[in-house]
């Protein structure tokens, strides 16, 4: 395992535009392989947008949505991949041949697919079906795998991806500046965003306050610390269909400290040097070592029936 250079990026999709956003990520895959990167990540459904999938029917989004891995999209990444010689990781919306829906995202490189992945806890529509396997896979020397958006608030999810053999955590978002039970959740003026030459000060307040980064902070961290891995968050910025989000893409290592964050109103990538040392280092690494399943083995495979929806807030709930 040697030390690896990853990318993570912000940007601001357009809803539907598929050519548009690849071509954002074609951009900033090119910055990150020049900044000696080889590997960039996007955030959930990058290709296609988010959000506006909310109120499609289930022909509107089998019309959005790809086969996967021979769809127009990821065939296009592949060809990024090649261009720019850098490993992609990015979202979208995918269908079967008997149209399924699931909320995807793969990783390509020059040669093709190397990993896909379903979401387990899908919600921004009631067509999708949910993912029902983990996805742990090798890359250039390393174990990584992929956890879309919610499935990161099942810590259990974080957990078996690790236990699974996981070093790297992928971890492409939607999230943040919606409404929410927590104190100090609440969505964002869109004006501010609009407005942020002018004044970047009051946009940024809302952005790192606990609509935004302060809530993002209170468990990122330690899905990390916890669990001895790197964590590559990535997260749009600027308006996705009518809600605006805030970014703060970043790289998280083992020890819970950010090494890399996206910091401006715009889009960005960011760059982080990673080094298997830490893994062994950190102090999630002994807590791994010194877990006890005969405790607890029969309390976390208890019978439980999942809620199967998860309220998403608009401003007409």
């Amino acid at each position: 395992m040697e030390i690896l250079k990853i990318s993570t990026a912000q940007f601001e999709n357009r809803s539907g535009d598929k050519a548009y956003n690849l071509s954002i990520i074609d951009k900033l895959s090119q910055r990150a392989a020049l900044d000696g990167a080889r590997v960039i990540a996007f955030h959930e459904c990058s290709v296609t947008g988010y959000t506006f999938a909310r109120n499609l029917s289930k022909e509107q989004l089998l019309n959005v949505a790809e086969l996967i891995p021979e769809g127009e999209s990821v065939c296009k990444l592949m060809a990024l991949s090649r261009k720019n010689n850098i490993v992609i990781l990015a979202g979208l919306f995918e269908k079967d041949k008997d149209d399924n829906l699931f909320k995807a995202y793969v990783c390509v490189d020059k040669n093709g697919l190397v990993a896909k992945y379903r979401k387990l806890h899908p919600f921004i529509n009631p067509h999708l079906t949910p993912g029902n396997q983990y996805c742990v896979f090798d890359l250039l020397g390393w174990k990584c795998g992929i956890l879309i958006c919610y499935d990161n608030n099942i810590i259990e999810n974080v957990r078996a991806t690790k236990l699974l053999g996981a070093d790297i955590i992928f971890m492409p978002h939607v999230t943040m500046c919606t409404p929410s039970s927590r104190p100090g959740a609440g969505f964002v003026d869109p004006l501010l965003w609009e407005n942020r030459e002018n004044d970047p000060t009051s946009l940024r307040i809302e952005f790192d306050g606990m609509k935004g980064r302060d809530w993002l902070m209170k468990w990122l961290p330690a899905r990390a610390y916890d669990n001895a891995a790197y964590v590559v968050f990535s997260n749009p910025i600027g308006m996705d269909d009518d809600q605006l989000k805030n970014g703060c893409s970043m790289i998280i290592d083992p020890y819970g400290d950010i090494i890399a964050e996206c910091r401006i109103l715009g889009d960005d990538v960011v760059t982080a040097t990673i080094a298997a040392e830490k893994l062994a280092q950190a102090g999630g690494y002994r807590y791994l070592k010194a877990r006890r399943p005969d405790l607890y083995r029969n309390i976390i495979g208890q019978t439980h029936v999942p809620e199967q929806k998860v309220i998403w807030m608009n401003d007409n709930q």
